[in-house]
């Protein structure tokens, strides 16, 4: 699956979320996170709670569940979850959105492998 992100995302560390299909590119900041999510296959999202998170749908379809309130999302919709309320989604092949959390340690970050251009810049560095 071609990524729809550009190459600045993309080379964004992947956060480690256990759904088989999902490349999710996080931006970490001191006291929330931002993903970058595709899915590849359809995923359904068991209920659950945490801290407030926000949403843009960019492709496909989710049908979110908010505190027992259902509505299907598409493309250019955006969402809200309020702090600590329920929820659950099936989300289908081909969604991604950019999603806010407003936590800073909801996801952790896989192992990073240094880029050919990373191992290049610090060669570079250690020369001088």
């Amino acid at each position: 699956m071609k990524s729809i992100f550009p190459k600045i995302v993309t080379e964004l560390p992947e956060a480690e979320i256990p759904i088989e299909g999902l490349k999710a590119y996080l931006a970490q900041e001191y006291n929330n996170q931002i993903l970058f999510m595709e899915f590849e296959h359809d995923v359904e999202i068991p209920p659950h709670k945490h801290k407030a998170q926000w949403g843009i749908v960019l492709e496909g379809e989710i049908d979110l569940t908010i505190n027992g309130n259902k509505e299907k999302y598409r493309k250019g919709d955006k969402y809200f979850i309020p702090d600590g309320v329920e929820h659950s989604a099936k989300i289908y092949s081909g969604y991604s959105d950019i999603t806010f959390f407003n936590e800073k340690d909801r996801y952790k970050a896989k192992e990073m492998k240094p880029s050919p251009q990373h191992k290049a810049r610090n060669y570079s560095a250690k020369q001088h």
